[in-house]
Protein backbone atom coordinates (compact mmCIF):
# COMPACT_ATOMS: atom_id res chain seq x y z
CA UNK A 1 0.00 0.00 0.00
CA UNK A 2 1.08 3.31 -1.14
CA UNK A 3 2.24 6.36 1.44
CA UNK A 4 -0.92 7.87 0.49
CA UNK A 5 -3.37 5.77 0.98
CA UNK A 6 -1.88 4.73 4.52
CA UNK A 7 -1.87 8.11 5.18
CA UNK A 8 -6.06 8.16 3.80
CA UNK A 9 -6.71 4.93 5.99
CA UNK A 10 -5.43 6.79 9.21
CA UNK A 11 -7.47 10.11 8.36
CA UNK A 12 -10.63 8.28 7.85
CA UNK A 13 -9.85 5.92 11.23
CA UNK A 14 -9.03 8.70 13.44
CA UNK A 15 -11.96 11.15 11.87
CA UNK A 16 -14.41 12.16 14.59
CA UNK A 17 -17.91 9.94 14.67
CA UNK A 18 -20.84 12.35 14.08
CA UNK A 19 -21.56 13.82 17.65
CA UNK A 20 -25.02 12.21 18.66
CA UNK A 21 -27.91 15.39 18.45
CA UNK A 22 -31.40 15.00 18.66
CA UNK A 23 -31.51 15.40 14.96
CA UNK A 24 -29.80 12.87 14.19
CA UNK A 25 -31.77 10.02 16.86
CA UNK A 26 -34.85 11.23 15.13
CA UNK A 27 -33.42 10.80 11.25
CA UNK A 28 -31.90 7.17 12.54
CA UNK A 29 -35.51 6.34 14.04
CA UNK A 30 -37.25 7.70 11.19
CA UNK A 31 -39.38 9.90 13.39
CA UNK A 32 -39.56 13.93 14.24
CA UNK A 33 -37.53 15.85 16.54
CA UNK A 34 -40.50 16.45 18.95
CA UNK A 35 -41.59 12.58 18.72
CA UNK A 36 -37.73 12.13 20.33
CA UNK A 37 -38.18 15.30 22.79
CA UNK A 38 -41.74 13.11 24.32
CA UNK A 39 -40.14 9.99 24.13
CA UNK A 40 -37.10 11.45 26.06
CA UNK A 41 -39.23 13.53 28.76
CA UNK A 42 -41.10 10.46 29.76
CA UNK A 43 -44.55 11.65 27.38
CA UNK A 44 -47.32 8.55 27.71
CA UNK A 45 -48.81 9.53 24.87
CA UNK A 46 -46.07 8.55 22.57
CA UNK A 47 -46.73 5.25 20.66
CA UNK A 48 -45.14 2.03 22.09
CA UNK A 49 -43.65 0.88 18.81
CA UNK A 50 -42.24 4.73 18.02
CA UNK A 51 -41.11 5.38 21.99
CA UNK A 52 -38.82 1.83 21.48
CA UNK A 53 -37.30 2.57 17.76
CA UNK A 54 -36.53 6.39 19.39
CA UNK A 55 -34.48 4.36 22.21
CA UNK A 56 -33.20 1.91 20.41
CA UNK A 57 -31.80 4.56 18.54
CA UNK A 58 -31.11 6.29 21.27
CA UNK A 59 -28.95 3.61 22.63
CA UNK A 60 -27.03 2.87 19.28
CA UNK A 61 -25.50 6.71 18.92
CA UNK A 62 -24.80 6.77 22.87
CA UNK A 63 -27.65 9.73 22.89
CA UNK A 64 -28.74 11.50 26.19
CA UNK A 65 -30.55 14.25 26.41
CA UNK A 66 -29.34 18.24 27.55
CA UNK A 67 -30.33 18.43 31.41
CA UNK A 68 -31.22 22.14 30.94
CA UNK A 69 -32.97 21.44 27.82
CA UNK A 70 -34.73 18.54 29.25
CA UNK A 71 -35.64 20.76 32.38
CA UNK A 72 -36.62 23.57 30.08
CA UNK A 73 -39.27 21.37 28.54
CA UNK A 74 -40.25 19.83 31.59
CA UNK A 75 -40.67 23.35 33.20
CA UNK A 76 -38.87 21.85 36.08
CA UNK A 77 -34.91 22.05 37.13
CA UNK A 78 -34.79 18.95 39.51
CA UNK A 79 -33.71 20.76 42.09
CA UNK A 80 -35.66 21.36 45.72
CA UNK A 81 -34.03 24.06 48.52
CA UNK A 82 -34.17 24.02 52.61
CA UNK A 83 -33.33 26.62 54.43
CA UNK A 84 -32.63 26.90 57.77
CA UNK A 85 -31.57 28.95 60.75
CA UNK A 86 -28.18 27.22 61.39
CA UNK A 87 -26.55 24.56 60.00
CA UNK A 88 -24.03 23.93 62.60
CA UNK A 89 -26.75 22.46 65.07
CA UNK A 90 -26.75 18.83 64.23
CA UNK A 91 -30.83 18.44 64.55
CA UNK A 92 -30.94 20.27 61.76
CA UNK A 93 -28.56 18.17 59.75
CA UNK A 94 -30.60 15.17 60.73
CA UNK A 95 -33.52 16.82 58.99
CA UNK A 96 -31.77 17.15 55.84
CA UNK A 97 -29.91 13.93 55.64
CA UNK A 98 -33.60 12.42 55.09
CA UNK A 99 -34.71 14.95 52.77
CA UNK A 100 -31.46 14.67 50.72
CA UNK A 101 -31.83 10.44 50.73
CA UNK A 102 -36.02 10.98 49.88
CA UNK A 103 -35.59 13.59 47.29
CA UNK A 104 -33.08 11.31 45.47
CA UNK A 105 -35.18 8.33 44.84
CA UNK A 106 -36.77 10.71 42.56
CA UNK A 107 -33.95 12.38 40.89
CA UNK A 108 -34.05 15.23 42.51
CA UNK A 109 -30.81 17.17 44.32
CA UNK A 110 -30.55 19.66 47.64
CA UNK A 111 -29.80 23.01 48.15
CA UNK A 112 -29.37 23.90 51.58
CA UNK A 113 -29.24 27.64 52.42
CA UNK A 114 -28.22 29.21 56.14
CA UNK A 115 -29.67 32.20 57.48
CA UNK A 116 -27.43 32.30 60.22
CA UNK A 117 -30.27 33.32 62.83
CA UNK A 118 -30.54 36.47 60.89
CA UNK A 119 -34.13 37.88 60.77
CA UNK A 120 -34.10 40.02 57.92
CA UNK A 121 -31.33 38.02 55.41
CA UNK A 122 -34.25 35.19 55.90
CA UNK A 123 -37.27 36.09 54.03
CA UNK A 124 -34.35 37.34 50.94
CA UNK A 125 -32.93 33.82 51.05
CA UNK A 126 -36.29 31.93 50.63
CA UNK A 127 -37.24 33.75 48.05
CA UNK A 128 -33.98 33.55 46.01
CA UNK A 129 -33.99 29.87 46.87
CA UNK A 130 -37.33 29.41 45.54
CA UNK A 131 -36.88 30.89 42.02
CA UNK A 132 -33.93 28.58 41.04
CA UNK A 133 -35.54 25.63 42.13
CA UNK A 134 -39.00 23.39 41.67
CA UNK A 135 -39.79 23.61 45.66
CA UNK A 136 -38.43 24.37 49.31
CA UNK A 137 -38.55 23.20 52.91
CA UNK A 138 -37.97 26.40 55.29
CA UNK A 139 -36.80 24.41 58.35
CA UNK A 140 -37.96 26.52 61.83
CA UNK A 141 -38.41 29.63 60.05
CA UNK A 142 -37.61 32.53 62.50
CA UNK A 143 -39.79 35.66 60.33
CA UNK A 144 -43.00 36.42 61.99
CA UNK A 145 -46.34 34.68 60.41
CA UNK A 146 -47.36 37.88 58.73
CA UNK A 147 -44.19 38.17 57.23
CA UNK A 148 -44.65 34.38 56.02
CA UNK A 149 -48.13 35.06 54.97
CA UNK A 150 -47.11 37.88 53.10
CA UNK A 151 -44.63 35.68 51.18
CA UNK A 152 -46.45 32.56 50.74
CA UNK A 153 -47.61 33.12 47.43
CA UNK A 154 -44.15 33.67 46.34
CA UNK A 155 -42.93 31.02 48.31
CA UNK A 156 -44.90 27.65 46.78
CA UNK A 157 -44.46 24.90 46.72
CA UNK A 158 -43.55 24.71 50.01
CA UNK A 159 -42.97 22.85 53.86
CA UNK A 160 -42.29 23.78 56.77
CA UNK A 161 -40.59 21.84 59.06
CA UNK A 162 -41.03 23.19 62.91
CA UNK A 163 -43.28 25.56 62.22
CA UNK A 164 -47.54 25.99 61.36
CA UNK A 165 -49.50 28.50 59.45
CA UNK A 166 -53.24 27.76 59.86
CA UNK A 167 -53.95 30.72 58.10
CA UNK A 168 -52.99 28.86 55.08
CA UNK A 169 -52.90 25.07 53.22
CA UNK A 170 -49.27 24.61 53.23
CA UNK A 171 -48.13 21.60 54.99
CA UNK A 172 -46.21 21.22 58.06
CA UNK A 173 -44.49 19.02 60.66
CA UNK A 174 -44.07 19.79 63.72
CA UNK A 175 -42.75 18.88 67.23
CA UNK A 176 -45.31 18.72 70.23
CA UNK A 177 -42.81 20.91 72.26
CA UNK A 178 -45.67 21.34 74.87
CA UNK A 179 -45.27 17.64 75.56
CA UNK A 180 -41.46 17.41 75.53
CA UNK A 181 -41.64 20.05 77.73
CA UNK A 182 -44.34 18.83 80.35
CA UNK A 183 -42.40 15.19 80.48
CA UNK A 184 -39.02 16.88 81.46
CA UNK A 185 -40.62 18.57 83.57
CA UNK A 186 -42.50 15.77 85.53
CA UNK A 187 -39.69 14.56 85.32
CA UNK A 188 -37.69 16.56 87.48
CA UNK A 189 -40.38 16.66 89.78
CA UNK A 190 -40.30 13.29 90.36
CA UNK A 191 -36.66 13.72 91.33
CA UNK A 192 -37.61 16.68 94.01
CA UNK A 193 -36.54 19.72 91.90
CA UNK A 194 -38.80 22.92 92.86
CA UNK A 195 -36.63 25.60 91.38
CA UNK A 196 -36.02 25.53 87.82
CA UNK A 197 -34.30 27.41 85.33
CA UNK A 198 -35.00 28.11 81.22
CA UNK A 199 -32.25 28.89 79.94
CA UNK A 200 -34.25 30.07 76.86
CA UNK A 201 -34.05 30.26 72.92
CA UNK A 202 -34.05 33.06 70.27
CA UNK A 203 -36.55 35.29 70.49
CA UNK A 204 -37.73 34.94 67.03
CA UNK A 205 -37.91 31.35 68.09
CA UNK A 206 -41.59 30.20 67.23
CA UNK A 207 -40.54 26.61 69.08
CA UNK A 208 -39.09 29.10 71.74
CA UNK A 209 -42.37 30.67 72.38
CA UNK A 210 -43.91 27.48 72.33
CA UNK A 211 -41.42 25.78 75.36
CA UNK A 212 -42.04 29.19 77.55
CA UNK A 213 -45.59 28.64 77.17
CA UNK A 214 -45.62 25.15 78.30
CA UNK A 215 -43.31 25.61 81.07
CA UNK A 216 -45.39 28.48 82.53
CA UNK A 217 -48.20 26.44 82.30
CA UNK A 218 -46.55 23.76 84.24
CA UNK A 219 -44.95 26.03 87.11
CA UNK A 220 -48.65 27.13 88.15
CA UNK A 221 -48.55 26.44 92.07
CA UNK A 222 -46.27 23.26 91.21
CA UNK A 223 -42.44 24.90 90.95
CA UNK A 224 -40.54 28.16 90.70
CA UNK A 225 -39.49 29.08 87.37
CA UNK A 226 -36.68 31.30 86.07
CA UNK A 227 -36.28 32.28 82.71
CA UNK A 228 -32.27 33.38 81.50
CA UNK A 229 -32.07 35.15 78.17
CA UNK A 230 -29.19 32.71 76.42
CA UNK A 231 -29.61 31.23 72.92
CA UNK A 232 -29.05 28.18 70.83
CA UNK A 233 -25.64 27.02 70.39
CA UNK A 234 -22.86 25.59 72.95
CA UNK A 235 -21.30 29.15 73.17
CA UNK A 236 -24.26 30.53 74.59
CA UNK A 237 -24.96 28.10 76.74
CA UNK A 238 -21.49 28.42 78.46
CA UNK A 239 -21.63 32.03 78.43
CA UNK A 240 -24.78 32.01 80.55
CA UNK A 241 -24.03 29.28 82.94
CA UNK A 242 -22.22 31.56 85.40
CA UNK A 243 -25.20 33.07 86.27
CA UNK A 244 -26.65 29.67 87.40
CA UNK A 245 -24.76 29.99 90.51
CA UNK A 246 -26.72 32.83 92.02
CA UNK A 247 -29.69 31.65 90.97
CA UNK A 248 -30.94 29.25 93.44
CA UNK A 249 -31.73 26.40 91.18
CA UNK A 250 -31.29 22.81 91.44
CA UNK A 251 -32.22 21.65 87.76
CA UNK A 252 -31.79 23.35 84.61
CA UNK A 253 -33.80 22.84 81.33
CA UNK A 254 -31.80 23.97 78.48
CA UNK A 255 -33.47 25.43 74.89
CA UNK A 256 -32.12 22.55 73.20
CA UNK A 257 -28.75 20.02 73.56
CA UNK A 258 -25.85 22.01 72.36
CA UNK A 259 -27.14 24.81 74.92
CA UNK A 260 -27.06 22.12 77.52
CA UNK A 261 -23.86 21.31 76.32
CA UNK A 262 -22.07 24.34 76.72
CA UNK A 263 -23.71 24.51 80.26
CA UNK A 264 -22.34 20.83 81.19
CA UNK A 265 -19.05 22.34 80.32
CA UNK A 266 -18.68 25.67 82.10
CA UNK A 267 -20.20 23.76 84.86
CA UNK A 268 -17.71 21.47 85.02
CA UNK A 269 -15.09 23.95 84.82
CA UNK A 270 -16.87 25.83 87.91
CA UNK A 271 -16.36 22.57 90.03
CA UNK A 272 -20.47 22.42 89.81
CA UNK A 273 -21.23 18.45 90.01
CA UNK A 274 -23.82 17.18 87.44
CA UNK A 275 -26.11 15.39 88.79
CA UNK A 276 -25.94 15.93 92.28
CA UNK A 277 -25.62 19.34 92.55
CA UNK A 278 -27.69 20.70 89.61
CA UNK A 279 -29.25 18.63 87.19
CA UNK A 280 -29.70 19.60 83.59
CA UNK A 281 -32.15 18.45 80.44
CA UNK A 282 -32.00 19.46 76.90
CA UNK A 283 -34.50 19.22 73.83
CA UNK A 284 -33.75 17.27 70.24
CA UNK A 285 -31.73 13.92 71.29
CA UNK A 286 -29.00 14.97 68.71
CA UNK A 287 -26.32 12.59 68.12
CA UNK A 288 -23.65 13.79 70.65
CA UNK A 289 -25.85 13.31 73.76
CA UNK A 290 -24.96 10.17 75.04
CA UNK A 291 -21.17 10.72 75.13
CA UNK A 292 -21.21 13.76 77.63
CA UNK A 293 -19.85 13.82 80.92
CA UNK A 294 -22.41 12.89 82.71
CA UNK A 295 -24.85 11.61 78.63
CA UNK A 296 -27.94 14.01 78.70
CA UNK A 297 -31.26 13.67 79.48
CA UNK A 298 -33.62 15.22 76.84
CA UNK A 299 -36.74 15.33 74.63
CA UNK A 300 -36.13 13.08 71.80
CA UNK A 301 -37.14 13.96 68.48
CA UNK A 302 -37.45 11.07 65.32
CA UNK A 303 -34.78 13.61 63.17
CA UNK A 304 -34.32 10.97 60.70
CA UNK A 305 -38.63 11.05 60.28
CA UNK A 306 -39.08 14.71 59.04
CA UNK A 307 -36.90 14.86 56.18
CA UNK A 308 -38.74 11.82 54.23
CA UNK A 309 -42.10 13.42 55.37
CA UNK A 310 -41.53 16.78 53.99
CA UNK A 311 -40.20 15.10 50.69
CA UNK A 312 -43.59 12.93 50.74
CA UNK A 313 -45.65 16.59 51.10
CA UNK A 314 -43.23 18.75 48.60
CA UNK A 315 -43.53 16.00 45.66
CA UNK A 316 -47.05 15.88 45.82
CA UNK A 317 -47.83 19.77 45.65
CA UNK A 318 -45.15 19.82 42.69
CA UNK A 319 -47.42 16.98 40.79
CA UNK A 320 -50.26 18.83 41.94
CA UNK A 321 -51.32 16.01 44.32
CA UNK A 322 -52.84 16.53 47.87
CA UNK A 323 -50.37 16.14 50.27
CA UNK A 324 -50.85 14.08 53.17
CA UNK A 325 -52.41 15.71 56.66
CA UNK A 326 -50.36 17.85 59.04
CA UNK A 327 -48.51 16.08 61.63
CA UNK A 328 -47.57 17.05 65.21
CA UNK A 329 -44.20 14.12 66.30
CA UNK A 330 -44.52 13.76 69.99
CA UNK A 331 -41.13 13.56 71.68
CA UNK A 332 -40.03 10.75 73.73
CA UNK A 333 -38.30 11.32 77.06
CA UNK A 334 -34.62 9.57 77.19
CA UNK A 335 -33.39 9.70 80.52
CA UNK A 336 -29.64 9.37 81.49
CA UNK A 337 -27.38 10.73 83.79
CA UNK A 338 -27.47 14.34 83.76
CA UNK A 339 -30.29 14.34 86.11
CA UNK A 340 -30.45 13.28 89.79
CA UNK A 341 -32.75 13.89 92.85
CA UNK A 342 -32.41 17.60 94.22
CA UNK A 343 -30.03 18.23 96.65
CA UNK A 344 -31.21 19.09 100.43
Amino acid sequence: MSNRSQSSERTRASAPAERATIGLVAKTAGVSRATVSRVMNGNPRVAPELAQRVRLAAEELGYAPSPVARSLALGRTGIIAMLVPDLGNPMFQGVLHGLTDAAAKENYRLLVADSNENLHEEPVLATEARRRCDGLVLCAPRMPDEQLLELTPQLEPFVLINRELPETSTPSLTIDFAAGIRDLVTHLLSLGHRRLAYLAGPDTSASNRARVRALHKAAQDTFELVEVACGATFADGHAVADQLTDLNVTAVVAYNDLVAFGTLSRLHELGINVPSQMSIVGFDDIPFVRYTTPPLTTASVPMDQLGPQAWQRLWALMNGEAPEKNVRVRPRLEVRGSTGPAPR
